[in-house]
């Protein structure tokens, strides 16, 4: 654990290890139509069922970044993320993955966790690494991301 220069003033939320969860939402075929329509993919593995069926996966599948999106609006929509926007500066990095497929039906809920909190340069500021996680009605873990945000310190100057 990296530990910022003025740990004791940090609100509990910004302890490593801390986390918190959302509601679920389901993903259906509508949401997948859009997503493409709005993104321009229409890979055939989301849009083509006759496809989808001979593929490892047996069926279409929700794009990645759909359901990374959903994660992002159910972590936000959390009475627990509502907390830290006013400390919420900047989004500074975002690395993800997508150990396991979504499905249209599945129900997706966010699991988010402080993964590491670092001293910023500029005193007031700290990074802090939130894991966010969605996770499927089975338990999986479907997409796996960590939002590195610059975050302001309670106390300092905005």
């Amino acid at each position: 654990m990296h530990s910022p220069s003025s740990q004791a003033a940090l609100p509990a939320f910004l302890d490593v290890g801390y986390s918190f969860e959302s509601a679920g939402r389901t993903i259906s075929e509508a949401d997948i139509v859009q997503f493409a329509g709005l993104s321009g993919d229409f890979n055939r593995l989301h849009v083509d069922a006759e496809y989808a069926k001979s593929t490892r996966f047996g069926q279409r599948i929700a794009h990645g970044l759909l359901v990374l999106s959903v994660l992002s609006g159910l972590t936000t929509q959390t009475v627990a993320y509502r907390g830290l926007e006013p400390y919420v500066m900047a989004l500074i990095d975002l690395n993800c993955r997508f150990p396991k497929p979504t499905f249209i039906g599945d129900t997706v809920h966010a699991r988010v966790t402080v993964a590491d909190c670092v001293a910023d340069a500029k005193p007031g500021r700290v990074k802090v690494v939130f894991r966010r996680e969605a996770v499927n009605q089975r338990g999986e873990v479907v997409v796996q991301a960590d939002f590195a945000m610059l975050m302001r310190q309670p106390g300092a100057a905005a």
